[in-house]
């Protein structure tokens, strides 16, 4: 398994005003980007991965910087040279892909966080992490609660449990404002699926567009916690835009409640609106991790501590799916 070191620095270089996100290319990415451009202005957000896409429009709308989470260095370098105050990391290898290949789903996910957080301590910087619904495990009830026990049967799960550790650790240790939430499945339509157990709730729109007919990848009463990506942006931006003095213990990982709904109740819901759509269920080794998350999560805390609510039901996020990928 990655080890990491704790290596403290006397460092210290007085915080900017800028805006880093890495991973920026993927599904959280394309969102968030987009809308912290809008606030912040284009030239003081800037898009960073360790790969180039050329049909990528953050390759040429705005500053972009080819960075792995893995170089600490040139982390370091880009934040200083370019007065950065505040890092959304976002690069992570996800679930499916982590089961493959856990040696570099720890690398990545463990290595990555800790070099954004020494990164944050040595510059001042507030950093935006975010946790998963997959550090809980078959143990925790099917509504899981905040102080739910954390005991994930997954490679992914375990970092992302490591990572809210570290998030805590730092903030204790060394002062680092870092925070989180743990996403649900996320349904968005810029950004392609990116490797993860709840890939087929994205998957299935395309489909259903593109061909009238889905196999999709889990069994049909798989009923999992998800969240279209208009509500997941609005949480990330409303936790980071709370007071420090309102967070409370959960603040490397807030359960966030979506919407929970099962593979058939969501293909029904399409079918209803696409005329003709059929879906074939077959599950396949992503059933088990599936299987291994809750119903839904209670997410109480992140209510009471920052005025969290989503917005979006099952039949509104069809609607906005259908209509944004119809339209674009």
């Amino acid at each position: 398994m990655f080890k990491y070191r704790l290596i403290p620095s006397p460092r210290m270089a007085p915080p900017g005003d800028k805006i880093l996100v890495t991973g920026a290319l993927g599904q959280i990415g394309t969102d968030l980007v987009e809308e912290l451009r809008a606030r912040h202005g284009t030239d003081n957000v800037i898009a960073s991965d360790v790969r180039e896409m050329p049909e990528h429009p953050f390759l040429e709308d705005g500053p972009f910087r080819l960075l792995s989470v893995l170089d600490g260095d040139g982390m370091d370098a880009v934040v200083r040279e370019d007065e950065v105050g505040t890092i959304y990391h976002l690069a992570a290898i996800l679930s499916a892909t982590g089961e493959k290949d856990p040696d570099l789903c720890q690398r990545v996910n463990v290595g990555g966080m800790t070099n954004v957080l020494e990164t944050a301590m040595n510059n001042d910087l507030r950093v935006y992490a975010p946790s998963s619904i997959a550090v809980f495990g078959p143990d925790a009830s099917k509504i899981a609660a905040q102080n739910s026990p954390l005991n994930p049967t997954t490679t992914y799960g375990e970092t992302k449990r490591t990572g809210e550790a570290l998030a805590r650790e730092y903030l204790a240790n060394f002062g680092v404002d870092c925070r989180g939430i743990r996403y649900p499945g996320l349904v968005s339509w810029k950004a392609p699926a990116g490797g993860g157990t709840t890939d087929y709730a994205v998957e299935i729109f395309h489909a259903a567009l593109e061909k009238g007919h889905y196999e999709c990848f889990v069994g049909p009463d798989t009923r999992l916690p998800m969240m279209y990506i208009d509500d997941a942006i609005r949480a990330t931006l409303e936790l980071m835009d709370a007071p420090a003095e309102s967070l409370g213990s959960s603040r490397a990982g807030y359960n966030v409640s979506g919407i929970s709904f099962s593979a058939l109740e969501l293909a029904d819901s399409i079918a209803e609106r696409i005329d003709g759509f059929t879906c074939d269920f077959v599950p396949d080794g992503r059933q088990a991790y599936a299987d291994s998350w809750p119903d839904t999560v209670d997410d109480s805390a992140a209510q009471e501590e920052w005025g969290w609510k989503a917005e979006y039901d099952l039949d509104a996020m069809v609607d906005a799916m259908i209509e944004s990928i119809s339209s674009n």
